[in-house]
């Protein structure tokens, strides 16, 4: 029980230390967003809605904007801001991004792309999704994580 009530503390404080994200999503992407905050590696974050909820410092130097700067937006309006091609140049369509992927049909995914980062340059990467599923297999979103692939 006393777990329980620290859990509860923490996260009252994580809410509300966060702006409107921390009133508006499920404790279980809270804490995502807040555990991507301290990590090195890229990571997005989108929501039971399809809406980008967030992404941290690392995959703003990848994106070439800050995610103040962008905000949240649908994941389709992201595919429409970058030229996503797979890593020979041929474009795919966001539903086999895969990030859209864990999103929609629920299940991991796998893939390397290339896309035209907000600051110019070609950028290839390996990205792995996942579903986020709570309580009651409830879906709640989908989170990614990229790595920057040197193209030899």
């Amino acid at each position: 029980m006393r777990e329980c009530v620290i859990m509860r503390a923490n996260i009252g404080a994580i809410v509300g230390a966060g702006g409107s994200f921390m009133g508006q999503h499920p404790v279980e992407l809270i804490l995502i967003r807040q555990w991507a905050s301290y990590l090195t590696m890229p990571i997005f974050l989108i929501g039971a809605d399809g809406q980008l909820a967030y992404y941290n410092e690392p995959a703003e130097t990848l994106l070439g904007r800050t995610f103040d700067e962008a905000g949240e937006m649908p994941l389709q309006e992201l595919a429409s801001i970058f030229e996503i091609t797979d890593e020979l140049g041929s474009p795919i369509e966001m539903t086999q991004f895969p990030l859209a992927i864990a999103w929609l049909e629920h299940r991991p995914a796998h893939g390397r792309l290339r896309y035209r980062a907000l600051d110019g340059p070609w950028r290839l990467v390996d990205v792995t999704a996942i579903p986020v599923e709570g309580h009651d297999e409830q879906h709640l979103g989908a989170v990614a994580i990229f790595w920057e692939v040197s193209s030899s």
